[in-house]
C-alpha cells in the first residue's frame, strides 16, 4: 500500500515535459474553450522577461500571453487593442501602451517584453526594434500562476470571452525571471543561439491542451534573394548569346 501511495505520488508531481523545438500552436477558430496552459513552479516575480512569435490575421482585440495570479487577473499580460492599434502590456493589473507599430496581419511578429519591480519599468521589443522604457507598475507578482495562451483570462485560471481570443498560430514562447540583456533578445529576434528561458522553456514545456489547439511543423516564409535572382538571369543570358541563342 505504501509503495502504491508513493508510485501516485510520483505521477501527479512529474511533469511531462515536451521539446517543441520547430513547433507552433495553431488555434484555428474562435471561441471561449480553446486554450494552452503553460506550467510553472515558480512564484513570486520581481523581474520578468516574456518572449514569443505570434501569426493572425484578427481584426479585432486579443491577448497574446496571460499570466494571472489570485490577486492580480492581469498579472502578466500581453494585449493587442485593434480599435486603439496599440499593444498593451499588464503588469499587476496596471496598463501600459505602445502605439505606431506596423501589426501587420498574416506575418509573423517577435515581441519581448521585460519588467523590473525595482523601477516598476516596462519596454516592448518589436520585431527587433526597442521601444520607450515606460513606468507601469512596481512590487512584485506574488502568487500562484496560471499561464495561457489563446485566451485573456478575466479570472484565476478562467472566465475567458470569446471576443478577445486570439486566433492564429504562436511559437517560440520563453519565460525568465530576469531580464534578459539587449543582446540576448536580439539573438531571440534574430532566431540565433539564446539563453532558453529559465520559467518556461519551449525546448522543454510543461503544458496542457484543452479543446481544438493543434501542435504543427512551424511554417516560415522562404524570400527569394532579389540579387541572387538577378545573378541567375544574367548567367541564362550569357549562355544562351554563347550559344548563339536570343
Amino acid at each position: 500500500m505504501k509503495i502504491l501511495v508513493l508510485l501516485l505520488m510520483l505521477t501527479t508531481c512529474a511533469a511531462d515535459y515536451q521539446d517543441l523545438t520547430g513547433k507552433m500552436f495553431t488555434f484555428p477558430q474562435e471561441g471561449n474553450k480553446a486554450h494552452v496552459r503553460l506550467n510553472t513552479p515558480k512564484q513570486n516575480f520581481k523581474v520578468v522577461t516574456v518572449c514569443h512569435r505570434s501569426f493572425t490575421d484578427l481584426k479585432r482585440n486579443h491577448g497574446l500571453f496571460s499570466l494571472a495570479t489570485p490577486n492580480y487577473f492581469n498579472g502578466f499580460l500581453i494585449y493587442y487593442n485593434y480599435s486603439s492599434r496599440e499593444m498593451e502590456p499588464y503588469v499587476r493589473d496596471s496598463r501600459s501602451k505602445y502605439g505606431g507599430l506596423d501589426y501587420k496581419p498574416n506575418v509573423w511578429h517577435s515581441i519581448c517584453t521585460t519588467w523590473d519591480s525595482g523601477s516598476g519599468l516596462m519596454q516592448l521589443w518589436f520585431n527587433g526594434q526597442p521601444l520607450t522604457k515606460k513606468y507601469v507598475s512596481s512590487g512584485e507578482i506574488s502568487g500562484r500562476p496560471i499561464i495561457i495562451l489563446g485566451q485573456e483570462q478575466d479570472s484565476h485560471g478562467g472566465k475567458f470571452d470569446p471576443t478577445q481570443s486570439f486566433v492564429g498560430m504562436m511559437t517560440d514562447v520563453h519565460m525568465w525571471d530576469y531580464a534578459l540583456s539587449a543582446c540576448e533578445i536580439q539573438k531571440y529576434m534574430d532566431e540565433q543561439n539564446f539563453t532558453p528561458g529559465n520559467v518556461l522553456n519551449w525546448a522543454a514545456l510543461d503544458f496542457q491542451i484543452t479543446d481544438r489547439v493543434l501542435i504543427e511543423s512551424k511554417q516560415m516564409t522562404c524570400h527569394l534573394n532579389i540579387c541572387t535572382m538577378f545573378s541567375q538571369t544574367q548567367l541564362i543570358r550569357r549562355f544562351r548569346s554563347s550559344l548563339g541563342v536570343n
